[in-house]
């Protein structure tokens, strides 16, 4: 799949570091895109000539399913699905209220398993689903215990669903990258981050993303960052 003409993608989360970036990486192998967000101006704002734009809040139970069809209808197929949208909070697990538990629950796994449910029976078969987690679902830090689990709930969705999935020639990838400089942790729906030391660079790990993507693998190991 290192030529992607006439192969269609959709990425989730968009507007974000690493979404922009695999986008945009995609797009210049060729790939056909979808690509989506919760702001249609700040998608239109990337810039990626070509791609097809359809804005949706995951938190909405609908919204995965929406955006699969929207990317068949568009492309007329869909070979790939690039998850990296998600939300982090900060805090003891005794001051995180059940509104931000929701969000990170909405967001960083049932979107993830919604789409996973959505896009399997429309893939073309020799497809990819990809879901970015991150390192805290290998080690689950303190006062991130509510997104830690979250994170590793997702990790266990995709590392269970990859067995079903072959069934249908599609592969499962799970990413768990290190701390990278996305700014995500400035933007937590909840709690001040801890100090945190200087992250990833977002190209290197984006494009790292990508050839994962586009090679065989299936599990992607913060370890596999370094």
């Amino acid at each position: 799949m290192s030529d992607l003409s006439g192969k269609a993608f959709l990425v989730v989360g968009a507007t974000g570091a690493l979404g922009s970036r695999i986008a945009r990486l995609l797009a210049g192998r060729g790939a056909d895109l979808t690509i989506s967000g919760r702001s249609a101006d700040a998608l239109a704002a990337l810039g990626i000539d070509g791609a097809h734009i359809h804005s949706a809040d995951l938190r909405e139970p609908d919204a995965p399913r929406s955006l699969v069809e929207a990317a068949v209808t568009q492309h007329g197929r869909l070979d790939g699905v690039i998850i990296a949208a998600g939300v982090v909070a900060f805090g003891p697990v005794t001051d995180i209220d059940d509104d931000t538990v929701d969000d990170l629950v909405l967001v960083d796994f049932l979107a993830p398993l919604r789409l996973v449910r959505a896009a399997l029976p429309a893939m073309e078969a020799g497809g990819v689903i990809a879901g970015i987690s991150a390192v805290v679902a290998e080690q689950p830090l303190p006062n991130m215990a509510v997104y830690s689990a979250v994170k590793a709930a997702a990790a266990a969705l995709f590392t269970a669903v990859r067995t079903e999935a072959r069934r249908r020639k599609i592969r499962i990838v799970d990413v768990r990258p290190p701390h990278t400089e996305t700014g995500l942790a400035d933007r937590a729906i909840a709690g001040d981050p801890p100090k945190l030391p200087t992250g990833l660079d977002p190209d290197a790990v984006a494009a790292r993303i990508v050839e994962a993507v586009l090679g065989k693998e299936t599990d992607v190991p913060s370890a596999a960052f370094s």
